[in-house]
């Protein structure tokens, strides 16, 4: 069983930076995949980014360029740098975790585990 908590939503101006961390906790797949999802009010969650056991890396064309996806492998902790943020990037992001083909869809259906959430408010 793996438990996932993520913090630090917060709310920001347009054009701000946040950063998201993404605590594990359990036992883990050697072959995993991390990754962050959104979900706006009214809107279905989306995949945002995601990061593989290899450190491979995926992104949402709505964020490449702007968000980075990392990970700390010894303390089991992933990130995601927002920068650029816009009001569309407003939604409860979501830290999910599955194994590491899960990483190629980068959809909810790839992920075994899941946090609870972390809202992100981006104002105009």
């Amino acid at each position: 069983q793996v438990q996932l908590m993520e913090s630090g939503g917060n709310s920001v101006q347009s054009g701000g930076s946040l950063r998201l961390t993404c605590a594990a906790f359990g036992a883990t797949d050697n072959h995993y995949c991390m990754a962050w999802f959104r979900q706006a009010p009214g809107k279905e969650r989306e995949g945002v980014a995601a990061i593989d056991y290899d450190s491979w890396t995926s992104y949402a064309d709505s964020v490449e360029g702007r968000f980075t996806i990392s990970q700390d492998n010894v303390n089991h902790t992933m990130y995601l740098q927002m920068n650029s943020l816009s009001p569309e990037d407003t939604a409860m992001y979501y830290c999910a975790e599955g194994p590491a083909e899960g990483c190629l869809w980068l959809e909810a259906f790839g992920m075994d585990y899941w946090g609870k959430g972390t809202l992100v408010t981006i104002s105009s």
